[in-house]
This record gives C-alpha cells, structure tokens and sequence, in this order.
C-alpha cells in the first residue's frame, strides 16, 4: 500500500500582531525602568477638560502649549496656498482697503471696520496676487489704486495669499498672569529670560499685530495689555518684523491706524 503523507503537526493560532512591545520584556531594558506599575506612577495627572502641555519635569515649568484647541490659535492662524475672495463696493464706491507695493509685491496696508473688505476675511499683510484676472507682481501702489477704482462696484475678484510676512507664537500665561514680554509702541522691546515668551521663541525687533487673531495695530500699548489680560492661559500673538512693519505702515499717520483700522474679533 502507498505510504500516507505524515500528519501535519497542530499549531497554535498566530497571536495577532503588536504595535508596541509588552513593557514586561522591556523592564530595566538598558537601565531604564519601564515596568507598567512604573510607567504609571510617573503619568502626568490631569483634571478633566484640561489642556495638555509639554513641561520640563526637572524645572516644572511650562515649555510650550499645545494649542490646537485654542480658539486663539484657530483665528489667527496663517494658512498656507491661495484664496479667492468676492468683493463688493459700498454705497460709496469704496471697498475700505488700503494697498501697498513691497518687493514687486501687492500688501493689504489697512482694512477699515465694516467694510466689505473686512467682511471677505481681509487682514493687514495679506498678498494680493491677482485682481480680476490681472497678476499683481511689480505693480505699484497707484497702479494698485486705479485698478480697484476702476474695477466694477458689484463684483471684484482678488486672490490672496495669507500675511506671508507675519509668524504666530503661541504662549502660556504664568501664575502671575504673564507671558514674559514687554512692548514699547507696539514694538516688542524686551524679552523675559526663563519665561513662555522665551522658550517659544518670541523675537524683540518685532512689532505685534494680533492676539488671538484680533489686530491690534495701531492701539496703545496700554490697551494692547487689556486685550492680553483678558485672554485665556493660552495667547497666540501675530508678529512681523519691524524692518516690514515700518515700510508697510509708511504714509499712514498713527491716528488714521488706531481709529480707522479693524480691531474686531474675527470669526473662526
């Protein structure tokens, strides 16, 4: 008679796959002490509804906030890539915006309050790359002027380019209250060694020109703290540096800033 195959042997049902290792095979792996019991004992303890931070557990003091649920952080937020925006005109043929030509670019210089400017999302520093059609680059400020004026009052296409001058950093108020920097004419003159503004990287020589995503260009310094004191632990702050500030304000007396330029809170 033919021979039978031998049986195959039994085997266990593979295990399914792990992501991480057991910590129990870890444990005292290269002198660290990575038991489960260990590892808990040494987890952060939060109170619910609390904001994660990362800290230094040798000085316990807060490096850096994670603020992705910030609201703060979520208006004033620079996204990268283009946007197109539909304008209008007002009863008055204006569109309360301001431009200005830096670089062989075009700049959002003022966005006055309740205009259909400031209803479309327009904000200072934004690039205007193109206005119905028209690319912008090496255009000047009166060529930028004329063509607005020019432009139909029922609809005006622009595409833009968010404040591609400006950086946003986000700070965490100490126990004081504080975030470590002093401004001096909207001007970051001092920076507090060992504070948030510190470890995140604020720069002095950098004008300030949002909280939480409201602009405050152009308001004292004085009400500049207000707005800061109000705010929750998290503060996110629009800066640009002063040599672009200066330049992009240049004609605009401090008065036409303060009283004329949007300061409202913006939508999410």
């Amino acid at each position: 008679m033919p021979t039978l195959p031998a049986p195959l042997p039994v085997t266990a049902a593979p295990q399914p796959s792990v992501l991480y290792p057991n910590l129990e095979e870890l444990e005292n792996y290269m002198g660290l002490s990575l038991s489960s019991q260990e590892v808990q004992q040494n987890l952060p303890q939060l109170r619910d509804g609390a904001t994660t931070v990362a800290s230094d557990p040798l000085a316990g003091q807060v490096v850096a906030p994670v603020s992705g649920n910030s609201l703060g952080a979520r208006r004033a937020e620079i996204k990268p890539g283009v946007r197109e925006i539909h304008l209008c005109k007002d009863e008055r043929g204006k569109m309360g915006l301001r431009l200005r030509a830096i670089d062989k670019g075009l700049f959002v210089q003022l966005v006055q309050a309740n205009t259909p400017a400031s209803l479309v999302g327009l904000r200072f520093g934004d690039q205007i790359l193109q206005i119905n059609g028209c690319d912008c680059a090496g255009w000047s400020t009166d060529k930028a002027h004329r063509a607005v004026k020019r432009a139909s009052a029922e609809k005006i296409i622009m595409i833009v380019r968010d404040r591609p001058f400006q950086r946003t950093v986000t700070l965490h108020k100490d126990s004081s209250g504080h975030v470590g920097f002093v401004i001096k004419k909207g001007k970051v003159v001092s920076v507090v060694k060992g504070s948030s503004a510190a470890r995140n990287g604020l720069l002095t020589n950098h004008y300030v020109c949002e909280v939480n995503g409201q602009n405050v260009i152009g308001l004292k310094d004085k009400e500049v703290m207000e707005i800061l004191v109000t705010t929750g632990n998290v503060v996110t702050l629009t800066v640009i540096p002063t040599v672009i500030y200066e330049h992009m304000v240049k004609k605009l007396s401090p008065t036409l800033l303060h009283h004329t330029m949007d300061h409202s809170i913006p939508d999410v």
